[in-house]
């Protein structure tokens, strides 16, 4: 039986139409009750989301609070329950967009806003899911930090300019103050490969993914990610320098 992912929202859910101000504080929303409810341990608010868990699910976007919620308590992103782990660490599936990565590529210290993965939908997420029928990297993860957000960054205040959409931002960046997240991001180390699946393209039908974001440490702060029909997507592990 098909499960719909625990990260992606409902149509009956939406975002708050919570009227935002910013000051030389940082960003934040105009009700302080909604403002209270949407900040998290660090300080960074996040977007507010409300409205009922009822019809389609929406394969487009990740839910904040459930993504929030996911990579906090290290819940799987299919189902919800606890992630898998084993003596080498915890279950980690990534896409790869871009087909096999080179040999000798490192997943050490890659940056996701993929939450892990509980054994028994791992198995079955890769049939499912078109992104990871498209090749995967099977990760034991032995730490996973989480280091920051992705989300909207409001300019400061007398800052010429329109908000920026899907900036990652670190905890400790003066620009926390000032962005909405809609990610969190944990930071993938002591990392060992289980698998690399290649593409699978004769199988690809439309299935069941979540929203993924992965990069290089070096580049938190200046990431874009790639746009698919079905999902934003992103991995971009270490490939070894070319021979001089």
């Amino acid at each position: 039986m098909r499960t719909p992912p625990f990260v992606l929202p409902w149509a009956g859910e939406t975002v708050l139409p919570a009227t935002l101000r910013t000051d030389h504080d940082g960003v934040s929303y105009v009700d302080p009750d909604v403002d209270r409810a949407h900040r998290d341990d660090d300080g960074v608010l996040w977007e507010a989301w409300g409205g009922r868990q009822t019809g389609a699910r929406i394969y487009t976007r990740l839910q904040p609070d459930r993504q929030h919620r996911a990579m906090r308590l290290l819940l799987c992103a299919t189902c919800g329950r606890s992630a898998g782990r084993t003596a080498e660490g915890m279950l980690w599936l990534l896409p790869l967009l871009d087909g096999p990565p080179a040999e000798g590529t490192s997943w050490e210290d890659v940056q996701t806003t993929v939450p892990p993965s509980c054994e028994e939908c791992a198995d079955r997420v890769t049939l499912q899911c078109p992104w990871l029928r498209d090749g995967y990297v099977r990760l034991r993860v032995r730490e996973a930090p989480m280091i920051g957000v992705r989300g909207t960054l409001y300019p400061r205040t007398g800052e010429p300019g329109p908000p920026e959409d899907d900036v990652a931002v670190r905890y400790d960046s003066p620009d926390a103050r000032y962005v909405v997240a809609q990610h969190a991001v944990r930071e993938l180390r002591l990392v060992t490969v289980e698998a690399v699946v290649p593409p699978r393209p004769e199988d690809r039908t439309p299935g069941l993914c979540a929203h993924a974001t992965a990069a290089p440490a070096a580049e938190l702060g200046a990431l874009s990610a790639h746009t698919a029909p079905a999902l934003a997507a992103a991995v971009a592990p270490s490939t070894p320098p070319e021979p001089a």
